[in-house]
């Protein structure tokens, strides 16, 4: 089976509640075991989004030590247990009392999904980020959950929390507590954070409250696949379910990610764990305090990564920026004349290394913002200016209809593949003036990442209106270069880069 990110919240087994990952629904009913007491209770800082004073009372540890007493100690107290139950909705039969004729009845008759279920609980992480009762958690630990009960690592305490707000795009998630004089854990800055660097998780793997587990951060700025806000921390903690939305730490006792995700072939810890940057984290709850939800900004395009060939196609010195493949009609990005074929190198002041920067920073720019937006066009530098709209809740979109060409086959033989005008209708439906269809593909080009069945609309960012102004952009490029095709797949724009003849 193919390893993937997993969510590390609890998922149910015999004896355990969990929260497992978003894409499984299936739980079963248990209760939690109770939480291991830590040795000693601390004092809490007065505020928690800026480091406190207290935060540094623990100066960093010797080169080499690998004693974290003095970190349980400060930060322990302050991480927290966090419980869910989903009751289950009322079905047929699930109100008969035990042992009426008619329960049998349901469960031998009712189809599986119409049987009477138990309600499901879960069980993840979390902490304190101020005195008056604020707790980070994962989005994931909470959703969907009727109940919220969060226990203090001295077990003694226990309180019902409400959740002020989640943002399952950051899997963010805040709670309150009717509750005073709490422990804080000392918020720290995570973007201070380098490779090598040791770090410690505090949570509840597998329900065991306050275990600790130490390692190092593998990796920072990590791009993980269908995460698009999030520039992950990857660290070789041992993070495993039932850790969800606990507190990564620095070796100052500073809370700098939240636990949120491993990379698994079984479900268990492997070496691979995936924290959310405190910065980011923190500027979600401030926004879910303030006012219910998250906002962000939003340009209205399509980008892809600009891949070596790709690079050489537009002239661009190196591989670098976001290659835009699509732009929505009216959005700030056709306003401001982005076009497809340009490569976004930075945005607002802020270098795009790569296409994965790109939407972190637009997502990031307050709406109504005017940003500078410096792209490369037409083998040259120039700048635009946008004004970031606000990005609408996720939504799915219909299918578009699959393009089929006419019955002609006219080739290229630059680019070894054989072409069909796409018909009226054709057009009509993806919203374009003109296009090529691939019929048929000779291996180097097959290989090269075009299919048939891709609509051509534009060579190196130009478009066309016939196949012979195809054919003659294609005869500019260079002997033995590459040309960058843009296609439609399906609902989906980006760039090819296809060698010419070969």
């Amino acid at each position: 089976m193919k390893p993937r990110p997993l969510p590390a919240a609890l998922l149910l087994t015999a004896l355990l509640g969990g929260c497992g990952p978003r894409t499984n629904t299936e739980t079963t009913p248990a209760a939690a075991p109770p939480a291991a007491s830590t040795a000693a209770p601390a004092s809490a800082p007065a505020s928690a989004p800026a480091p406190t004073a207290a935060a540094s009372a623990i100066g960093p540890l010797p080169a080499g030590a690998n004693d974290f007493t003095a970190l349980v100690r400060k930060v322990g107290p302050a991480v927290v247990n966090v419980t869910t139950v989903q009751r289950a909705t009322a079905r047929p039969g699930q109100a008969l009392p035990p042992g009426d004729p008619m329960s049998e009845f349901f469960r031998r008759f009712m189809p599986p999904h119409q049987q009477p279920q138990q309600p499901s609980q879960g069980i993840g992480s979390g902490f304190i980020i101020d005195a008056e009762g604020h707790v980070l958690t994962n989005a994931h630990v909470v959703a969907d959950a009727d109940e919220v009960t969060v226990r203090l690592a001295d077990s003694k305490r226990e309180f019902k929390a409400r959740v002020v707000g989640t943002d399952a795009q950051t899997d963010v998630a805040l709670l309150k507590l009717d509750a005073r004089n709490l422990p804080v854990a000392p918020i720290g800055q995570s973007a201070q954070l380098q490779p090598g660097e040791w770090v410690a998780a505090i949570g509840s793997p597998f329900g065991f409250a306050n275990t600790i587990t130490a390692g190092i951060v593998s990796a920072t700025q990590r791009s993980l696949p269908d995460e698009t806000y999030v520039p992950f921390i990857q660290t070789d903690v041992a993070v495993n379910p039932g850790n969800s939305g606990g507190p990564l730490l620095n070796m100052r006792g500073e809370v700098v990610g939240i636990n949120s995700q491993i990379y698994s072939r079984s479900g268990g810890y492997m070496g691979i764990s995936f924290a959310i940057p405190i910065d980011m984290a923190m500027d979600i709850a401030q926004q879910l305090r303030t006012s219910g939800r998250v906002t962000r900004g939003r340009l209205g395009i399509g980008i892809q990564e600009v891949s070596e060939p790709l690079a050489q196609s537009f002239k661009l010195d190196s591989a670098r920026g976001a290659l835009v493949t699509a732009v929505e009609p009216n959005s700030p990005a056709a306003k401001a004349g982005l076009a497809p074929g340009d490569v976004v190198l930075a945005f607002a002041g802020q270098p795009v290394p790569d296409a994965t920067a790109l939407p972190r920073l637009v997502a990031g720019t307050k709406p109504g913002t005017n940003a500078a937006i410096e792209v490369w066009r037409n083998g040259a530098s120039t700048t635009l200016q946008a004004t970031v709209a606000e990005a609408p809740n996720p939504r799915v979109a219909a299918a578009a209809p699959a393009a089929q060409g006419n019955p002609s086959r006219p080739s290229s033989v630059q680019l070894g593949m054989a072409v069909s005008e796409l018909p009226a209708a054709g057009r009509r439906a993806l919203g374009v003036n003109y296009g090529l269809v691939v019929e048929e593909l000779q291996p180097g080009t097959a290989r090269a990442g075009l299919q048939r069945g891709d609509v051509i609309v534009a060579v190196n960012g130009q478009g066309f209106g016939s196949l012979e102004e195809f054919q003659r952009r294609v005869a500019q490029a260079p002997a033995g270069g590459s040309v960058a095709l843009l296609v439609r797949r399906g609902e989906a724009s980006l760039f090819v880069p296809v060698p010419v003849g070969q």
